[in-house]
């Protein structure tokens, strides 16, 4: 027994000397360092900052922020996509937790009487590009939003495809090209085409219309979507780290592989308003699909200029349909400055882009997709309301992946496997589980937005108007939102 005793206390103090031989090591590292003065005026302790500061994040989502207040998405706003997608009810009990008394909080107008519950409606598909050789009839006001294969990993694609079948609803392959993962759920396609034109390139950078015939080709291909600015990044291309490109991403896209994928700030060939509808003519022309562009609003003059210019050609000339990107909405990868500064919000730009429209003459010939933070059934409403013909979102769609807001979609380390290439975090991601999560998330978007069109007194959700929406003001009070933006 005392031999045993005695290996305990040996190996207690070699424990003891290896911690303070450590500790001695760390100290003089510290100390000598020049990049860190934290760690070089206060050794070793000083390094509990970094820790705290990294573990800061995950303790303020899971134990001391509130339902509401996490950003970009709160915990409230997560939670009900994930009992969407679950396929579960989101009835809850005793009151809302939200404040109301926030400003720009939008209040929707009950009606005294109703239509009774035999006179609800389903929302009509919706024709997209009546001058295009197929215009495509659109069957859900609801879509994915674009997220290329690259910024996410191959089971979320797969996942997303298929559930946007399920669910009758388009998927926008983000800038990155046509992979066999978007395919495979045989869901409609939105084909879009970044500055880069990753897909539909040749070795120069420049559009091969070879290639975009050959895209066409493929029967799910519905639209083509020009990508001129989005809104995490306005005036910035799309960023891939060079960590997140395989083999198979690089053949696909067109690029080598060991550095960052940076596309153009914009495309070559479309400098002005003229040059981008001549771009839009020639990529219809070649594919017989409608085409439209996806942008960010900054000054509102450069749309009334895009409006001006297709009325002096003919509306034959104008994009089949506007994504409008609010400066809020979101990306794998972006400059802070960008993120935070630029771009006007989607609830100030929407009202704004439609009005134009409007004005112009050209509310039934282009569409406008609404796009920027849009994931709960209150938004997709306001935007409705507001004057978008569609909504699309892509953060939303993570949700039901599984997304946990971890913000490491552009390290590769993706701990849900969404936005890494890494097999070991990809098994995470069950295909097959995730797919009906996925539309039963877009399910219940719409089904909830039926329930507010109801309860405003329309019979279905393309209906509503703003004339059914107040906005909170600054004093607490509400108003109409048909007055504070007249159209």
């Amino acid at each position: 027994m005392a031999w045993y005793l005695e290996a305990l206390a040996l190996a207690f103090w070699l424990v003891i000397g290896f911690v303070a031989l450590l500790a001695v090591i760390v100290f003089l590292i510290d100390r000598t360092q020049t990049g860190d003065a934290i760690r070089r005026n206060y050794p070793v302790i000083g390094r509990f900052r970094g820790l705290f500061t990294t573990l800061g994040e995950f303790f303020r989502q899971y134990f001391f922020a509130m339902d509401r207040e996490e950003l970009p998405f709160n915990r409230a706003q997560r939670d009900w996509v994930a009992h969407a997608g679950a396929g579960g009810s989101n009835t809850r009990p005793f009151g809302s937790t939200r404040n109301i008394d926030v400003v720009g909080t939008p209040l929707f107008t009950p009606d005294p009487f109703p239509p009774l519950d035999d006179q609800f409606a389903s929302s009509e598909p919706l024709q997209i590009g009546p001058y295009a050789t197929l215009p495509y009839e659109a069957k859900s006001f609801f879509n994915i939003s674009g997220m290329s294969y690259g910024a996410i990993s191959a089971p979320a694609v797969r996942a997303l495809s298929r559930g946007a079948r399920m669910a009758g609803m388009w998927m926008n392959t983000g800038e990155g090209g046509l992979s066999p993962y978007h395919l495979e759920g045989e869901a409609d396609l939105v084909y879009q085409i970044g500055t880069a034109k990753y897909g539909v390139r040749d070795a120069h950078g420049n559009l091969d219309d070879a290639k975009l015939r050959a895209v066409a080709e493929h029967t799910q291909i519905k639209m083509f979507e020009l990508k001129l600015a989005q809104g995490a990044k306005p005036g910035k291309g799309g960023i891939l780290p060079a960590a997140k490109i395989t083999d198979e991403i690089a053949r696909i896209r067109g690029l080598p592989k060991g550095q960052d994928g940076i596309s153009p700030n914009r495309h070559r060939d479309a400098g002005n308003v003229g040059e981008l509808l001549d771009l839009i003519a020639h990529i219809r022309d070649v594919t017989g699909r409608p085409v439209g562009i996806k942008t960010v609003m900054g000054d509102p003059a450069h749309f009334e200029e895009l409006f001006e210019e297709i009325n002096r050609r003919g509306i034959e000339s104008a994009p089949d349909f506007i994504t409008l990107d609010g400066g809020e909405g979101g990306t794998g990868a972006a400059p802070m400055p960008l993120m935070d500064l630029v771009g006007l919000s989607i609830r100030e730009a929407l009202p704004r882009l439609t009005d134009m429209r409007n004005r112009a003459g050209l509310r039934d010939r282009i569409r406008i997709v609404a796009s920027g933070k849009l994931v709960n059934p209150g938004d997709v409403a306001w935007a409705l309301a507001a004057g978008a013909d569609f909504v699309v979102s892509a953060r939303g769609f993570m949700f039901p992946l599984g997304c946990i807001q971890a913000l490491k979609c552009h390290k590769n380390t993706c701990p849900t496997g969404i936005t890494t290439h890494d097999a070991r975090l990809q098994a995470g991601l069950v295909v097959s589980q995730k797919d009906r999560r996925v539309a039963n998330y877009a399910k219940g978007i719409v089904k909830e937005v039926e329930v507010i069109a109801h309860s405003v007194g329309v019979p279905e959700p393309r209906k509503l108007r703003r004339r059914h929406v107040r906005l909170v003001q600054p004093d607490g009070s509400s108003r109409p939102m048909d007055r504070l933006s007249p159209g």
